[in-house]
């Protein structure tokens, strides 16, 4: 009989040709055809090992018997009612699991620029579910991608926790998991955009050697893999925020001016499709913010005007953070009308699509406005910050 078990795997893994499977073992189609014969020959042990880590069964399961010698042996061990145990299950999942699981991850990272987090999250969190159950019935190809799916499906769900629901506890485990994913697809693109998030939940505490450390580890992460310019100057941008967070300005300016330089240098690597959180405009956004935290308030202005022109109406979040941004400058530089006006089209713009982070914003302009309190464009400020429905939908999500 031919080799079932060699082909049944080969099939389960995305290998839909003995062609396929010689081309990712770098062996000729002939010795495929040969370990899926009645009488397959032991691959030679470096070949070997390349083939079970590919279809992720060990050589036993994919058919393979020495001399002839197991055939016998399991013949002896069902006479004495006895079974071999093999050492990793068989993979059931076809190459078609992974498309599907794949599509639906691609959709919530659309969704997450519409959907409310608090109705997204929980349809993530039993994405990931579903793709830990997956990821033992699959094998090679197949697990890989799924893998790497699940690895993304939890930095979704990560981002969700410490930007919008501003559980940052809750965000460190979950970014931890989606490291381990990243791992099992062997994705050191993914696993330095995984570890790039993980620097923030520190930096927002002021640990800079914690933020620094990470921002080591996803930089080294980042040399593994064909990384675009986008992600590379999104990892200085990253680290100019922690750097901002901890006080460091003037650092971070230094990495935003190297991230500009990145970006207009360029690369011939495409962006992997999950980085679409960062652009141009987008780091010209954390510039300004760094601008203003430096002081350098008529910089911060220009920059973040610029900013509000260029960003596509339908980036609603960022919108709300520049706007805040802005409302800070203004009330930095001593303009409370200027400033409430900025917080104002904040809170428009968080009635349409919530975001933790915009609404952070607006409440430390609040809190800069102290001064001014009893301005009548202030106390405007206050009815909208503190109406029923700005005051209900912040403390429900």
């Amino acid at each position: 009989m031919p080799n079932s078990r060699l082909k049944a795997a080969r099939l389960a893994a995305g290998y839909h040709s003995q062609q396929a499977l010689a081309d990712a073992l770098q062996v000729g189609v002939r010795q495929v055809r040969r370990w899926e014969s009645d009488q397959p020959p032991m691959p030679h042990p470096d070949v070997a090992q390349a083939l079970t880590r590919v279809l992720g069964q060990d050589l036993a399961s994919l058919g393979f018997t020495p001399d002839g010698a197991a055939p016998a042996r399991r013949t002896v061990l069902a006479a004495v009612g006895l079974a071999a145990v093999p050492t990793q299950a068989v993979a059931v999942q076809p190459a078609t699991a992974a498309d599907d699981y794949e599509a639906v991850t691609r959709s919530h990272r659309r969704l997450y620029w519409s959907v409310a987090p608090a109705t997204l999250h929980p349809a993530a969190i039993a994405h990931a579910t579903l793709g830990c159950a997956l990821l033992p019935e699959a094998a090679g190809q197949t697990r890989q991608r799924i893998a790497a799916a699940l690895a993304e499906t939890y930095l979704l769900a990560g981002r969700i926790e410490f930007f919008d629901m501003r559980e940052p506890d809750r965000a460190q485990q979950t970014l931890l998991r989606a490291l381990q994913a990243a791992g099992e697809a062997d994705d050191p693109l993914l696993g330095a955009g995984v570890l790039a998030h993980m620097a923030f939940i520190p930096a927002w505490d002021g640990d800079r050697d914690a933020a620094v450390e990470r921002m080591v580890a996803a930089r080294t992460y980042a040399r593994r893999g064909p990384a675009s310019a986008e992600l590379l100057a999104w990892l200085d941008a990253v680290e100019a925020e922690c750097e901002t967070r901890c006080g460091n300005t003037r650092t971070a300016l230094h990495l935003i001016g190297h991230a500009e330089d990145v970006l207009a240098d360029g690369t011939e690597h495409d962006s992997p499709p999950w980085l679409d959180w960062f652009s141009p405009v987008r780091l010209a956004a954390f510039k300004g913010n760094t601008q203003l935290k430096a002081g350098h308030l008529p910089q911060a202005r220009a920059t973040l005007l610029g900013v509000l022109d260029a960003l596509d109406p339908a980036e609603e979040k960022q919108t709300t953070v520049v706007l805040g941004d802005l409302a800070a400058v203004e009330a930095a530089a001593g303009d409370p009308d200027a400033a409430c006006g900025y917080a104002l089209r904040a809170l428009d713009q968080l009635e349409r699509t919530w975001y933790a982070m915009g609404m952070d914003r607006v409440r430390e302009v609040r809190r800069a406005l102290a001064p001014h309190q009893h301005e009548q464009c202030v106390r405007e400020l206050d009815d909208r910050l503190y109406g029923w429905s700005t005051t209900v939908s912040a403390l429900a999500r």
